[in-house]
């Protein structure tokens, strides 16, 4: 989950790199990191129990309602669930909504809808932080199934640019290319993030080459949310009255993935890894 769009009155690089000389970024201890992996395997276990239950028909709210419950059962309770008002324990956002969409129990998803779902879960201290783009029925078009794939894509490439030593624009321009390459755009109003013992810490994680924010180099013992959202058409996005839902402004289709990533000397571990659950 990112809100910088929702808190941040002034330009995102602006204001970032004054909280981030303000605050620092936080190497989290050995027990520190054992607690998110925890944390990190419950919102995994959700999203992949979400990924193979949900279906034409069902509402938003029903998987908002099955997530806290869930995450609930497991010792935890929901990251977003009052983050700054926010109201639900999921993001639930539908093709052309690009992050932040808020579960209703009037919206009902149909076959081959793009469905984005974001959620956090808060265990002993420490927030797990992960999104899937799911399509609805197990069918989408070509185009859609194209755009998924990209998301995806684009995120392991970031990963994969991890380990002590690199830099945050190894990550950004691993994504930003493999996005390019793919005929798609790189949504630019929201970036990942730092996460653990609060939702939201430094650094901002972006998905595109800027100057605008500090490149920070990585350290062994930092945890990142990298959460590229990648748009079928323009990179521009508007948010709606709800004051939360953000969507494209061509109304062309968005999707995303994100994952909580632990630095290593090594490289990297996927702390919210679905196929370890």
């Amino acid at each position: 989950m990112n809100i910088l769009s929702n808190l941040l009155p002034q330009p995102v690089g602006q204001s970032r790199a004054k909280k981030q000389q303000r605050r620092g970024i936080e190497l989290k201890s050995k027990r520190e990191i054992d607690i998110m992996r925890q944390a990190s395997k419950i919102v995994a276990t959700v999203l992949k129990e979400i990924s193979e239950t949900v279906e034409p028909g069902m509402t938003t709210a029903d998987l908002d309602a099955y997530a806290e419950k869930r995450i609930r059962e497991m010792g935890a309770t929901p990251s977003f669930k009052g983050y700054h008002g926010f109201p639900a324990s999921i993001c639930a956002s539908v093709n052309q909504e690009v992050v932040h969409g808020i579960p209703n129990k009037k919206k009902l998803l149909c076959l081959g809808d793009v469905l984005k779902v974001d959620t956090g879960a808060y265990f002993e201290g420490f927030h797990g932080d992960s999104c899937i783009t799911i399509a609805v029925g197990g069918e989408t078009s070509l185009e859609a199934a194209h755009l998924i794939r990209a998301a995806e894509e684009s995120l392991y490439k970031g990963i994969e640019q991890v380990k002590a030593g690199n830099y945050l624009l190894d990550i950004a321009g691993a994504i930003e290319d493999c996005v390019k390459a793919n005929g798609f755009s790189v949504v630019e109003d929201f970036t990942g993030h730092g996460v653990g013992r609060n939702l939201h810490e430094e650094p901002s994680v972006f998905n595109f080459r800027t100057r605008e924010m500090p490149n920070v180099k990585l350290r062994a013992g930092m945890t990142l949310a990298i959460e590229p959202i990648v748009n079928q058409g323009s990179r521009h996005t508007k948010i709606l009255s709800d004051k939360w839902t953000a969507v494209t402004v061509d109304n062309s289709l968005s999707a995303q993935f994100e994952h909580t990533v632990l630095v290593t000397e090594e490289g990297y571990e996927i702390l919210t890894d679905r196929t370890k659950v």
